[in-house]
């Protein structure tokens, strides 16, 4: 993605100096808009490919988007406010990061809240786990349960009585134990949550497209005639 956004940034700066700002940054924004909603189609268990491919078009949208649209704001101030609209330009945009990726991981740990007890329960049960434990079990909370699968942790030895895994056939203790039956349990619950935030950051995308596209002509503020 950085691949993408320092090869498209300076190429679209140069073209917007001389085409004008608001085709640019119109179609980086849909562009962007197509790599998150094209992420929401990939699969848990994806390939390298596609991934990189979609990462790269993110890239490319992005950097189509950032100069023009930072020199059509910049040409548009005063010089003499030159100065203090990028330091505002720049708060308001790291600002707006910090709190995009709070916004978007409370989306997932929301959509988890409610889409992975159920997910958990129904794969213990089918393991042979008594339901009254495998109903307690499954109020895991999703922030531990999303950190535990990113870190390549099962919990289930922790969260589940010895005497119930003691009991169970071999086969089906050594899959519940196993590093892959946690994450690939919980997966869909997580990619179900992750497609909202992608389909949430696509909706942003189009309203900064419609934003881009709605902007003036091309205009640039000069010094005032004698004066700096």
């Amino acid at each position: 993605m950085i691949g993408g956004f320092f090869f498209m940034g300076p190429l679209s700066g140069w073209l917007s100096d001389r085409f004008g700002s608001r085709s640019f940054a119109t179609g980086g924004m849909l562009l962007t808009m197509a790599g998150f909603l094209l992420l929401a189609t990939l699969p848990a268990n994806f390939s390298y490919l596609p991934f990189m491919l979609i990462l790269v078009l993110l890239g490319l949208g992005m950097g189509m988007f950032n100069s023009p649209n930072m020199a059509a704001v910049m040409n548009s101030v005063p010089a003499k406010y030159r100065g203090v609209a990028s330091g505002m330009r720049a708060t308001i945009q790291n600002s707006g990061m910090l709190l995009s990726m709070s916004l978007f991981f409370s989306m997932i740990i929301i959509g988890m809240a409610s889409k992975l007890p159920p997910v958990l329960y129904a794969g213990l049960v089918a393991q042979g786990i008594p339901p009254a434990v495998a109903s307690q079990t499954a109020n895991l909370p999703p922030t531990g349960a999303l950190f535990a699968a990113f870190l390549g942790y099962n919990p289930m030895q922790q969260l589940l009585p010895a005497a119930v895994l003691t009991n169970l056939p071999a086969a089906a203790r050594n899959l519940i134990l196993s590093k892959e039956f946690f994450p690939s349990l919980m997966a869909p619950a997580f990619m179900a949550s992750l497609r909202i935030t992608f389909y949430g950051a696509a909706a942003m995308s189009l309203i900064a497209a419609i934003a881009s596209m709605l902007r003036g002509e091309k205009y640039i503020q000069e010094l005032e005639e004698g004066k700096e």
